[in-house]
């Protein structure tokens, strides 16, 4: 498995990923009305893509096989959010194809992603997510930072890390606008 940039070639199959990572089994209860055909993590990632806060530096996947024929099985991306105004990101989704999940892939995607942000002096980026897979990447909750979620509600699962040695500054976060007509 490799991790690289996506490229312009990469976006059906990164769609088909998170679509597939995404999809929620039906229950025998579900109304038909309450099950979507496609998640909306896919619809969110189509949204990111034409949002000025998009940094095609910071959308990655993880190919199996070789680098430029290689099948995409996982993607993360990190887009501009704002802390009080100040630049800073958001991470998210985080997506790994079903059948490749537990595997490696995600926690790759997560320290390459990481990795690349910080090379590019970013100095925080923030998630929402479970705490017990995000904090052997560095992230905490947020509020032990001061930082104030975008709905208070998240409590822990809104978790944040400062990177490249920077002080986390308090402040209340904003994802990428399309983060916010979900």
């Amino acid at each position: 498995m490799l991790v690289r940039r996506e490229r312009a070639g990469d976006v059906a199959a990164v769609r088909a990923v998170v679509a597939a990572a995404f999809t929620r089994p039906a229950e025998p209860d579900d109304r038909p009305e309450t099950v979507t055909e496609t998640p909306i993590e896919v619809r969110l990632l189509d949204e990111l893509r034409a949002d000025p806060g998009w940094i095609p530096a910071l959308s990655l996947v993880a190919v199996d096989g070789q680098i430029d024929a290689g099948e995409v099985v996982g993607h993360v991306v990190c887009t501009r959010g704002q802390l009080d105004g100040r630049p800073v990101l958001g991470l998210g989704p985080l997506a790994v194809r079903p059948d490749r999940q537990r595997a490696g892939v995600g926690s790759a995607l997560m320290h390459a992603v990481l990795a690349a942000a910080e090379a590019r002096d970013e100095t925080l980026v923030a998630l929402l997510g479970e705490p017990a897979y995000y904090r052997r990447f560095g992230l905490r909750p947020a509020s032990e930072f001061g930082i104030v979620a975008p709905d208070p509600q998240w409590g822990a699962y809104f978790q944040a890390r400062p990177l490249g040695g920077a002080a986390p500054t308090p402040g209340r976060f904003r994802y990428a606008e399309p983060f916010e007509r979900l």
